[in-house]
């Protein structure tokens, strides 16, 4: 092992163990001893780390910890060894005894203000000056002057860390936070282009206190003197996130800080001050102008800077010029531990251990109250002088317990948690716990309190939310001592405070509605008088003039004669309840009106529908021509629809078949459909073509009705020439059938009636021979709501094509086989040639 690996504290002839480090000297061990710089200081100061900030992670940690106290006490025997080896080299070169050389040893290490041991390390390298000694005067030197390039950027770098370094010196002389502050800005921060340097230190109830400052006006420190808990600055952001603040300009931020008058827009950076895990304050560091992007070596020279400042803070506080300081304003361990004895609660006393490397690894129970008691069984003696992580490994899993210790021990931010499980090792066996947590901060010690939630006090907790969701108050009355007892929430039911007058239920009366006097009588004398559990409901009228709607309810209590003792009952308030059902009341009634409106609207409809197109209508006499009628209402009343038809002999001879669909439903439909069909028939008088009657019906719509469209397909059968002139209105075609094929007559152009003012309509001609059958149909014969309309149509063709013996049986046929679901009206018209 090499003599600059985890060397301990010296035994023997040395006396006793080593002073603390002087400034600028290396980081001491645990036992008090400097560890010299240099490339072989051994894992511990290496940058592989186990990372503490998961739970295998700690755990790691803990065992990690535990190798190098054992790899420290063999590091103690090597230390004796090497002062040893000096004493010789002294022996040899004074020409002296060894107990002489023992005794200069150690005056020349006190007056050299350093261990007896640093000191034998510097007697054997200089009598080596072997390779040992070079690397580690070389590797000095670099950390010194940072690892820099031969640019002047890397220079200037260099040129910094060596002002850095003597800022550093010069802190660590300093007397208070003051003269840290005052120094810190002239070797270190003014050659960086800073003006003002702050530093806070951070009260247990998270408050700020300006300890030190330079570089900002005397009114501007006496202003910012103290900053109390809750109001947000950068310092506070910094200490609340517990990492590096860079703005580089104030006033982008908005948020307020020292010296923000003087320097509105200059750059800011706030870094946490702590040491062995601890936050003690924030250093805050201000530019006049706005702040570029610094470089990693200056930020970590900083950082290095905010880390003296917490030594400081640590070691000589600042006079703070409002109230005691903190040392007067904490406790002492010995105050804590007689606090956690006086709770009635486990609570556990905390103090942290810092590792070799100085940060904080974990928490020794210093003390467990006469209140513990341990998940395992195990007694306080085993318990207390443990390490939390070594007693409680499962404190770093899912509870996160060690997190939130670790971190109040950091910031001083006190921490309550209801209903946290902790998990505790028994037998390896993890048993879970669910309880309530108070974790604070007091000095330098950790107060750990927990109240386990048993199955009464869960249960109690239970009954008393369901009685505030449900808005139900306690009461019981003992008869004997008219001693009245209500719980918080029936107060809140009657409107007083909890310090008043309970109501009696003998004066129940006097406290409600007048017209609820006779139920409350029954009330009474069912519970007082017949003795057995009874309810009522009545309006309370409260002293604020609020009348709530209240069931009582009550039962008798009998002693152990059958005597009636007590009542017991609860007051529930339904008022929500009770103007839910005035509201369900008032709506069913207005339902009931509006269903018997719509039901006469839906029968005058149906009336009308089926005054002029009755479902059922015999064949239709006309030349040259069997006309058949099929007319399917749509199967709910609600539905009435406006299809229409009609079959008409001309007084030219000529026959008028027409076939429409009105838009929409109801009342307004029907009569807009009597509108058209009976407009149609005036007009075909006249003796003008199909798509001439169309035209003319489609003024009609858009101009003599209220916004009616509809869609028609209208023709004029000629029985002399046995020719059909037709046109169509957006409406489908009619379907010809002849023989044993049946075929979709050819589209025709032409608008939908009443879409536009004026529209033209196209016309055909087609020639019909004997037996030829045609079928003019509405929509509401193949439309289905999952198929496509041409799919529904290729269907319809299939069944008009089946072989029928008569034409009635033709459409019954159709009209048999029709899948439409569109719940609409359906008119079907067949014109068969004889």
């Amino acid at each position: 092992m090499s003599p600059f690996e985890h060397v301990g504290t010296p035994s023997g002839d040395d006396g006793s163990p080593a002073s603390e480090d002087g400034p600028g000297r290396g980081p001491s061990v645990p036992g008090g001893l400097p560890v010299p710089s240099g490339p072989e200081r051994g894992p511990a100061s290496s940058g592989a780390r186990p990372d503490r900030t998961s739970a295998v992670g700690r755990l790691a940690a803990t065992v990690e910890r535990l190798r190098s106290e054992v790899q420290a006490a063999h590091a103690a025997a090597d230390g004796r060894a090497l002062i040893e080896l000096a004493k010789g080299i002294m022996v040899e070169r004074l020409r002296c005894g060894p107990a002489q050389a023992t005794r200069q040893l150690a005056e020349l290490a006190e007056k050299a203000a350093v261990s007896q041991l640093e000191l034998a390390v510097d007697i054997i390298n200089q009598a080596a000056r072997d390779r040992v000694a070079e690397i580690a005067g070389d590797f000095l030197h670099r950390t010194r002057t940072e690892p820099a390039g031969t640019g002047p950027a890397d220079a200037a770098c260099a040129t910094v860390g060596v002002r850095l370094r003597t800022a550093e010196s010069a802190a660590l002389a300093a007397g208070d936070a003051q003269a840290v502050a005052d120094s810190l800005l002239q070797h270190a921060l003014s050659p960086l282009g800073a003006t003002a340097v702050a530093i806070w230190t951070a009260g247990s109830d998270t408050s700020l206190t300006l300890a030190g400052h330079a570089g900002f006006p005397a009114d501007e420190a006496v202003r910012w003197r103290y900053v109390p808990p809750g109001v947000v600055t950068v310092a506070r952001q910094a200490l609340t996130e517990r990492d590096t603040v860079r703005f580089a300009s104030l006033s982008e931020t908005g948020i307020p800080s020292i010296g923000r008058t003087h320097h509105p827009h200059g750059g800011r950076v706030a870094l946490p001050a702590g040491t062995g895990g601890r936050i003690h304050g924030v250093l805050e560091i201000c530019w006049q102008q706005p702040l570029p992007p610094q470089p990693p070596v200056i930020m970590r020279q900083i950082e290095a800077l905010a880390e003296l400042c917490a030594h400081a803070l640590e070691t000589a506080p600042a006079s703070y010029g409002h109230g005691p300081t903190p040392a007067q304003r904490v406790p002492a361990v010995a105050e804590l531990v007689d606090l956690a004895d006086g709770l009635h609660d486990p609570a556990l006393v905390l103090t942290p251990h810092l590792g070799p490397d100085g940060e904080l690894t974990d928490f020794r129970i210093h003390h467990a109250n006469g209140r513990f008691m341990d998940p395992a069984g195990r007694p306080r003696s085993t318990v207390n002088g443990a390490l939390l992580l070594e007693a409680y490994p499962m404190a770093a899993d899912e509870s996160e317990l060690f997190d939130k210790v670790q971190r109040v021990y950091a910031t001083g931010e006190p921490f309550r948690a209801q209903r946290m499980t902790l998990t505790a090792l028994v037998d390896q066996v993890p048993l879970a716990a669910v309880a309530d947590i108070s974790v604070s901060r007091h000095g330098d010690s950790v107060l750990l309190i927990w109240r386990i939630e048993d199955e009464a006090a869960r249960l109690a907790s239970l009954l008393q939310h369901a009685q505030r969701l449900g808005r139900i108050g306690g009461f019981e009355e003992n008869l004997l001592t008219d001693e009245i007892t209500w719980n918080g929430q029936l107060f809140a039911l009657y409107g007083r405070p909890p310090t008043g007058t309970p109501v009696s239920l003998r004066d129940l009366a006097a406290h409600a509605h007048p017209d609820d006097g006779i139920a409350i009588g029954r009330f009474l004398r069912a519970v007082l008088h017949h003795q057995r559990s009874a309810s009522a409901a009545f309006r309370l009228q409260r002293r604020d003039g609020v009348t709530r709607h209240i069931r009582v309810i009550a039962e008798p209590v009998h002693d152990a004669d059958g005597s009636l003792l007590a009542v017991r009952g609860a007051y529930q308030d339904i008022s929500a309840q009770h103007w839910t059902e005035v509201a369900l009341a008032a709506t069913r009634d207005q339902l009931a009106h509006t269903e018997q409106e719509s039901a006469e609207r839906n029968r005058l409809a149906l009336q009308l529908q089926q005054a002029i197109m009755p479902p059922t209508r015999g064949p239709i006499a006309a030349p040259g021509l069997q006309i058949a009628v099929r007319y399917r209402p749509a199967e709910t009343e609600s539905l009435v629809g406006g299809d229409w038809y009609d079959a008409v002999v001309l007084p030219s001879r000529r026959v008028l078949l027409c076939v429409g669909d009105i838009a929409g439903h109801g009342i307004e439909a029907a009569t807009g459909m009597v509108v058209l069909r009976n407009a149609l028939r005036g007009l075909a008088i006249t003796g003008a073509g199909p798509a001439q009657l169309l035209s003319w019906l489609n003024i009609v719509a858009h101009h003599l009705t209220d916004q009616v469209t509809a869609t028609a397909v209208c023709g004029l059968y000629d029985p002399e020439t046995r020719t059909l002139r037709w046109a169509r209105a957006g409406h489908l075609p009619p379907v010809l059938v002849r023989g044993r094929e049946a075929t979709r007559l050819p589209l025709v152009g032409g608008l939908l009636l009443g879409a536009v003012a004026q529209a033209a309509y196209e016309e055909a001609e087609l020639q019909l021979e004997a037996d030829d059958t045609l079928l003019m149909y509405t929509d509401g014969l193949v439309e289905r709501r999952d198929t496509a309309i041409h799919d529904s149509l290729a269907q319809l063709l299939a069944t008009a094509q089946s072989p029928a013996a008569t034409l009635e049986h033709r459409l019954d046929q159709l009209l048999t086989h029709s899948k439409s679901d569109t719940d609409d009206d359906t008119c079907l018209v067949g014109i068969q040639v004889v």
